[in-house]
């Protein structure tokens, strides 16, 4: 590790590089309170103590052609959106490297348990740390200026950043989600446990 200290305002200049890179929202994590997480491996966090959480909003007309399963049109969204996530995460890696940190992309979407099917890492976790969104009634995140249409992407580091806070769950009382969903799945669910790389309790 360095023994320069960074910019006092250096955080602020990295969200806002990774937004000219094509990002709608960005935030850091504290890796601390995540440290019981299901990871892939079981090492993964070792040596990292915040997580860049990166966030782009999705085209809102492509879910309006959905009707009982996604189209090859959302496909087509859905991989050209993690192609752009990951290349903001590995250029983010790169700014962080270059200024002496060790820093870690992780892939948009990578399944590296089939079983389980998990991840190397929950973005959703990591981005409710980061103050990016809360968990939804759907067990989506919901950002407070996008809704729940967005897709995420996490880089690991040991950079100093100033963390940001989580945000209050906004959902209170609201059950559009439970009662637009066409198979009627969501039911009795929380807001707030469920952070598993699986996204699921």
């Amino acid at each position: 590790m360095r023994d320069k200290k960074l910019p006092y305002d250096y955080t602020e200049k990295l969200k806002k590089k990774i937004k000219k890179w094509g990002a709608d929202l960005a935030g850091i994590a504290d890796l601390e309170p995540l440290r019981k997480l299901d990871v892939n491996p079981p090492d993964l966090l070792d040596g990292f103590t915040r997580a860049v959480s990166i966030a782009i909003r999705l085209p809102v007309a492509v879910f309006e052609q959905i009707k009982d399963r996604p189209t090859p049109l959302y496909a087509s969204v859905y991989q050209t959106a993690n192609r752009m996530l990951d290349e903001m995460a590995f250029k983010t890696s790169v700014m962080l490297q270059n200024e002496g940190y060790m820093s870690l992309p992780v892939p948009a979407s990578q399944v590296l348990d089939r079983k389980n099917w998990m991840g190397a890492i929950s973005h959703k976790a990591v981005a409710r740390m980061a103050g990016i969104g809360w968990q939804g009634k759907n067990l989506l995140l919901i950002t407070a200026k996008y809704g729940s249409r967005v897709r995420l992407v996490t880089v690991l580091t040991n950079t100093p950043l100033k963390v940001d806070s989580p945000v209050k769950n906004r959902c209170g009382e609201c059950t559009m989600c439970r009662d637009a969903c066409p198979v009627g799945a969501i039911k009795g669910v929380g807001t707030e446990t469920h952070i598993t790389a699986t996204g699921r309790r």
